[in-house]
């Protein structure tokens, strides 16, 4: 079993803007899982996502023990299929395929303040909320705030808008932590900002931290195993690759990609 989880934050009962101004819930467990697969930014392209799956999967079919699935966030924007890949992630905790920890990403935060506060000019329709919005059937936004706000909530599930606002900021291991940006290495995880987590890029001259980060947000052209630290972003909306890394309880850590067919 996995060691006993603590919430930094009680789970939001409905995921509204109070809620998030608390901050997200972070996750930390005593114990270490046999395996871990943590997968980076999926930007929309359930195709890719699937592949991947299929492929850690079979791999995690040949390993004993306790095996988790963590996805690093940006699941929406960009990509053409934002909303399918959102129910597929709410099936897929539901289906049981892996204990699966799906966190928040920045993309997630931004797409919630748009619906909550819907206006022409907000920053996510500039970075692929539109995109998002088309997968979800609505290819042009009314005049007035009051009709988006009919138009969105009509369009968009309850069960994916809290989907997305229940998706905790930080997953932390023995050793290892989770995020979709990155971390403060000067500040107790327990006491990271929402800001930090999710936006946060590498620095040139990081600070040591007693753990490893496992991150994505930052694209890269291959999984980037650095000094602390693991990017697994690979920019698969632009690319066609989608990566993860395997890390297991003894040390080995593994890269697992896939492109389109």
């Amino acid at each position: 079993m996995l060691g006993r989880l603590r919430d930094m934050f009680g789970q939001p009962k409905r995921g509204g803007t109070e809620e998030r101004k608390r901050g997200r819930r972070k996750l930390f467990f005593d114990g270490m899982p046999d395996v871990i697969y943590a997968i980076g930014d999926v930007h929309g392209c359930l195709d890719l996502l699937l592949r991947l799956e299929a492929i850690i999967a079979k791999d995690a079919a040949g390993e004993p023990g306790e095996k988790v699935l963590i996805t690093l966030g940006d699941y929406v924007d960009r990509g053409p299929q934002s909303s399918e890949v959102i129910e597929h992630l709410i099936g897929l905790g539901e289906n049981g395929w892996l204990k699966t920890i799906h966190l928040a990403g920045n993309h997630e935060e931004v797409m919630l303040d748009f619906l909550e506060r819907p206006s022409h000019d907000h920053d996510w329709l500039r970075f692929g909320g539109r995109e998002a919005l088309l997968s979800y059937g609505i290819r042009q936004l009314p005049d007035t705030r009051a009709e988006m706000m009919a138009l969105l909530h009509g369009s968009i599930p309850a069960s994916h808008l809290m989907f997305l606002a229940n998706l905790p900021s930080l997953a932390s291991f023995p050793d290892l932590c989770f995020v979709h940006g990155g971390v403060d290495t000067r500040i107790d995880l327990h006491d990271q900002r929402d800001e930090v987590l999710l936006w946060k890029r590498p620095s040139p001259n990081p600070v040591a931290a007693p753990y490893l980060v496992v991150h994505g947000h930052t694209p890269v052209d291959k999984v980037d195993i650095g000094e602390g630290r693991i990017n697994v972003d690979t920019g698969a909306y632009a690319t066609g690759v989608l990566s993860a890394v395997k890390i297991k309880k003894t040390g080995e850590i593994y890269v697992v990609s896939c492109g389109a067919s």
